[in-house]
């Protein structure tokens, strides 16, 4: 006969592995995308980035500044009541398939999303047209009234560029309704996994490792380059590679800086690619626990400085909130830090066209408006 300590034991094991059995099943949902198998570990394997089964940083820290206990007691205890705008933000409803197509323009949607158009190519970066940003439901929520875009209102794009497979870079959902007006894809080593899973053929995935270029049309190269930051769609893996991206053409050089902390890469890039007109760099979502890993304020100004940019369009800001910090911060800071230095700071609306042959177009301060 069970007596009650067993029957109570008996329960509590059944329900742990019941428990255990869940996540598991639930991490190999489709949208948590695939590890790199096959001829592309096979790739991956040679690249100088990958050593005893992940890529690596150029110069190796830890994911987190101090403990990830800290960390995580920041990030959910030590929180900002301004974390996000408590009215909408203005936002302007550009026609992107009305576009003259003689015209290099960019359109940001919000976050690390934005639309380019250089040399009468299509590129999209980063995507996120979803309200949610994460494996869970309910977290982080798009602020009100800045999810204006969908996947429909994009023309067919030529190129989808992808900088690392983190949720608010690819986003599961936003990328299904792509794959049939994407020409090509291009990505760092790994990221094709994903992609292969979610139903990209394999022969429009373009994976690149770092300093790798890409002759893509007439007088229209991209270059993979270096960024300082991690990978993985569950936990830091680093299965796949992330990577910042330089366009260069005749006339025009546009820095996708991707997500990364501040380092010597940055000048390094400068030296290399002299006279970049654009940098897009990530200058919100900063905290000093994580530093390594995002810009904070004060570094996304050095990080133009060292390239030399002509221009500074900050992003990973005004849509979503994954830091701590008053939503409207890295704003103010910025333009405050670039009142007197020799580059101008583009701040457009979600939406609002940026013109990439104008460097004197001005934007307002829409920012201030939104309380």
């Amino acid at each position: 006969m069970i007596n009650f300590r067993e029957k109570k034991y008996r329960v509590v094991l059944g329900g742990t592995i019941f428990f255990i059995l869940l996540i598991y099943e639930y991490l190999h949902l489709p949208m948590f995308g695939s590890i790199p198998s096959g001829d592309r570990l096979a790739r991956i394997e040679k690249s100088p980035n990958y050593k005893n089964g992940y890529f690596h940083n150029i110069n190796e820290t830890t994911v987190f500044k101090s403990s990830p206990l800290k960390a995580i007691k920041s990030l959910f205890f030590q929180i900002s009541p301004e974390v996000k705008p408590a009215t909408p933000s203005p936002t302007i409803k550009t026609n992107l398939r009305n576009l003259n197509p003689l015209e290099d323009i960019l359109v940001w949607f919000g976050h690390s999303s934005y639309f380019v158009q250089i040399e009468g190519k299509r590129l999209l970066v980063d995507p996120l047209f979803s309200e949610v940003s994460s494996p869970v439901p309910f977290f982080p929520r798009a602020f009100a009234g800045t999810n204006i875009y969908d996947a429909e209102d994009m023309p067919e794009i030529d190129y989808l560029i992808i900088t690392h497979d983190h949720w608010d870079h690819l986003d599961y959902e936003t990328m299904l309704k792509l794959k049939h007006k994407s020409k090509w894809v291009i990505c760092g080593l790994g990221v094709g996994a994903h992609l292969e899973r979610w139903g990209f053929k394999k022969e429009q995935i373009i994976e690149m490792d770092w300093n790798e270029s890409l002759y893509l049309e007439q007088n229209f190269t991209i270059h993979c380059l270096t960024s300082h930051h991690f990978s993985g769609r569950w936990i830091p893996s680093r299965k796949s590679l992330w990577a910042s991206f330089l366009i260069e053409t005749p006339i025009l050089k546009v820095y996708i800086g991707g997500d990364s902390g501040y380092g010597a890469h940055y000048k390094q890039i400068g030296r290399r690619f002299p006279g970049i007109d654009l940098a897009i760099l990530n200058a919100g979502q900063y905290n000093i626990h994580w530093r390594y890993n995002h810009l904070m304020t004060e570094e996304v100004v050095q990080a133009v400085k060292d390239l030399g940019a002509k221009m500074l369009l900050p992003i990973h800001l005004g849509k979503i909130a994954l830091s701590n910090h008053p939503w409207n911060e890295p704003l103010n800071e910025i333009t405050k830090l670039s009142l007197n230095e020799s580059f101008s700071v583009l701040t457009p609306m979600i939406g609002e066209i940026v013109y990439l042959k104008r460097t004197n177009q001005t934007f307002t301060r829409w920012w201030e408006n939104v309380k």
